[in-house]
């Protein structure tokens, strides 16, 4: 609308005497739905400031683009602001996970070491498919008696550093065998000193 339009329109007595309310959870919803109408490449556009110096915790020379523009429309679904992407994606782009604690103790309760071994045995040999990642946690989180959701969360924060986070097998899928049987042996050794 036209200034001089809401000019003409705006009167006096028809301003409310109550207090105005900044309803910053509302304005935070509206702007995820903003960044989820993105086409991809304005999305990751978007993202690039925050994917760089001084927002981002990773070397400059440790961002991959092609590897950031595979998992963008994953985090384009989960974002309701562009300065979170560094926390979604800071595994993929970063030597080793910045673990979470409260993540950390959550996830790694007793009988986790017999779990990520076995998980880590099964991965060697694994198809590199997101599907086939998970039909494989699922059998091994079976056999330690545990549903899909209680198997994954000690590799998610085993491998991403947190319980929460992009879909994990496409993560895993992305991030590659080497780096994924790394850092549950990483995970290993920790539970085990």
């Amino acid at each position: 609308m036209p200034y001089e339009e809401m000019e003409r329109l705006f009167r006096i007595e028809d301003v409310n005497t109550s207090p105005a309310f900044f309803d910053v959870k509302k304005l935070t919803a509206f702007n995820g739905e903003y960044i989820r109408a993105l086409s991809p490449e304005e999305f990751i556009d978007a993202c690039a400031r925050w994917l760089a110096e001084p927002y981002a915790p990773w070397r400059a020379d440790a961002f991959d683009a092609e590897v950031f523009a595979e998992m963008a429309p994953l985090a384009q679904t989960r974002l309701t602001l562009l300065s979170e992407i560094t926390n979604y994606v800071d595994f993929l782009f970063l030597d080793e996970p910045v673990f979470d604690e409260p993540s950390w103790s959550r996830a790694m309760k007793p009988g986790t070491t017999e779990l990520l071994r076995d998980v880590r045995a099964a991965y060697a040999d694994a198809v590199w498919q997101a599907d086939e990642l998970k039909t494989v946690l699922t059998t091994v989180g079976e056999n330690h008696g545990l549903k899909l959701g209680k198997a994954q969360a000690p590799v998610r924060v085993a491998v991403t550093g947190r319980t929460v986070g992009l879909p994990l097998f496409e993560s895993l899928e992305i991030l590659g065998r080497n780096r994924t049987l790394t850092r549950l042996d990483a995970a290993l050794l920790r539970l085990t000193v």
